[in-house]
């Protein structure tokens, strides 16, 4: 069994499968249902390959995220809803 944690935990060259996404675990502005459509539209999506590729400087935040073949930036907060292991 793999150990399953939030990506917005993971360390720099994490690299993992998405396995859900909990809006509710973390403390976006926006509201679960609206931060769940806008990560699914940007491809974290079930079983989507993800690696860690960059930290921002102060804080570790945001995160550069390849997320199957794009790149996207997010907030840390965010990325606390996506599961992955």
């Amino acid at each position: 069994m793999t150990k399953t944690l939030s990506l917005g935990q993971a360390p720099r060259g994490f690299i993992g499968r998405i396995r859900a996404i909990d809006a509710a675990a973390c403390s976006s502005a926006l509201a679960p249902t609206e931060l769940e459509s806008r990560l699914i539209e940007m491809g974290f999506v079930e079983d989507a390959r993800v690696e860690i590729l960059h930290e921002g400087m102060f804080g570790r935040d945001p995160i550069a995220v390849r997320v199957n073949n794009a790149t996207v930036a997010i907030r840390r907060r965010e990325a606390l809803a996506i599961i992955v292991d």
